[in-house]
């Protein structure tokens, strides 16, 4: 399964990305979380230790290895291979964590105002569509806000497109427009998540703005005051309390994403 994790900044995506992985990798599954987000704050909530963390480098970062694979010879400044060999590269830099899972950051694709796809996007770029199309585990990628940086390539290579949002305006008028997008790139199974919800007349309003979308809302979350408290000691939420309502709503939706899975895919 490649499953990708989108919405709005804050709303809690890298939650549900890190807590999912967490589960699948609990339950025997091989694991490769993908931290694509400009913050890159995934490894805190799948809970990889400290020493870890400290020496991962972010793929974007490493501008000797990115300009060996990019470099085009005698091609002269500007002139860069935008397909690079990258198949490689998440075996060689992914690190461990709990429950044998792997992590792989990449960082955030930055688009910069000329709108020229500079050769740190189009190795990540690359990379992706090689994550999502040949890589044959569990794949689980904490996006950043917006898709607009994948092709129509490596959307199809995305089995589900978890859409988060929280109990606002702002968070939904994003939400549709990444709903939007993913079904013109490709993307087919897609299921919107609702967060940090605090009474179920949230949850009414939200159906009630939703009803046109053709993407029902799939779960809530309830808040959970547990996730901030542990994210303030720098621990991983499942580590932190794995009984809090926010964690176990998490495990209903692990459970019904595995129902789903075998309806979707198993034959």
């Amino acid at each position: 399964m490649k499953l990708a994790v989108s919405g709005k900044g804050g709303v809690g995506k890298t939650l549900v990305a890190g807590i999912l992985a967490r589960m699948f990798a609990k339950d025997g599954v091989k694991v490769l979380a993908i931290d694509n987000d400009s913050a890159m704050n995934l490894s805190y909530t799948l809970g990889i230790d400290e020493k870890t963390k400290e020496n991962i480098i972010p793929i974007k970062e490493m501008k000797s290895m990115i300009e060996k694979r990019t470099l085009v010879k005698g091609g002269g400044p500007g002139v860069y291979n935008i397909n690079p060999e990258v198949a490689d590269i998440p075996d060689r830099y992914k690190v461990s964590g709990p429950d044998g899972l792997q992590l792989l950051v990449l960082g955030g694709i930055e688009e910069p105002a000329t709108g020229c796809l500079c050769p740190e996007n189009a190795l990540i770029r690359t990379l992706l569509y090689n994550l999502f199309v040949k890589r044959d585990e569990v794949i689980i990628v904490d996006f950043e806000a917006g898709i607009e940086h994948l092709g129509r390539g490596t959307a199809k290579g995305i089995d589900l497109m978890l859409v988060i949002t929280e109990p606002s305006q702002k968070s939904l008028d994003l939400c549709k427009k990444i709903i939007d997008l993913s079904k013109k790139l490709g993307v087919i199974n897609i299921y919107l998540i609702a967060n940090k919800i605090t009474d179920e007349s949230q949850t009414e309003i939200i159906n009630q703005k939703i009803k046109n979308w053709e993407v029902p809302l799939y779960h809530s979350i309830p808040f959970d005051p547990n996730i901030a408290k542990a994210d303030l000691e720098g621990k991983s939420p499942i580590d932190f309390n794995s009984n809090s309502k926010g964690i176990l709503s998490i495990k209903n939706l692990y459970e019904k994403l595995k129902k789903l899975k075998k309806e979707l895919f198993d034959i």
